[in-house]
């Protein structure tokens, strides 16, 4: 895994977050964007087969931005901006779900699906995702990467964990302390 390549593995819309990484933006146009909704669509099939395009590009980078800013703040103990509260809530709004019952095999199941383009059904998916998190008391975790050169975002399963990837920043962190001891061994 290199740089470019978007972690996913966190809550979507940490993983969304996170595709703004100190490298550069990783959703520079809809190719990109389709390419990482695979990414997500392993975890979370709702994301897969959507269509990627501009309209839908625009959405989720609008998304992302009142996102980063929300939980940007959190992290430095501070009050979410109220535009970013509003920014997610109008996008889940631009899209609202329609749930139908069914009866399958002797029982009631329910499905959930949104209104809207495609652009605002994405959106919207990723926004309740963000609001999700936001309202979860698990956000109290959130924290930034350990790594100095580092802006991800993630929500540590261990107390310690200090990076966003063991295998990219905690290695990168772990080669060079132990260049510095030999360093000044010597």
């Amino acid at each position: 895994m290199n740089a470019t390549t978007p972690l996913v593995g966190e809550p979507p819309a940490i993983d969304l977050v996170n595709t703004v990484t100190a490298d550069g933006d990783l959703l520079a146009g809809p190719e990109e964007l389709g390419a990482w909704l695979a990414l997500e669509a392993e975890r979370h099939p709702e994301f897969g087969g959507v269509t990627a395009d501009r309209a839908a590009l625009k959405a989720v980078l609008a998304v992302r931005d009142h996102a980063a800013a929300a939980f940007g703040a959190l992290v430095e103990g501070r009050r979410p901006p109220e535009s970013s509260l509003g920014g997610l809530a109008a996008a889940v709004n631009a899209a609202p779900n329609r749930t139908r019952l069914d009866w399958d095999a002797g029982a009631v199941v329910a499905s959930v699906q949104r209104e809207g383009t495609t652009a605002d059904r994405l959106a919207a998916d990723f926004a309740q995702a963000a609001i999700d998190l936001l309202t979860d008391p698990a956000v109290a975790k959130l924290r930034r990467c350990g790594a100095e050169d580092c802006v991800l975002l993630f929500v540590p399963a261990h107390p310690r964990r200090q990076w966003c990837s063991p295998e990219r920043c905690g290695n990168r962190v772990r080669v060079a302390r132990h260049y510095e001891r030999r360093k000044a061994a010597r």
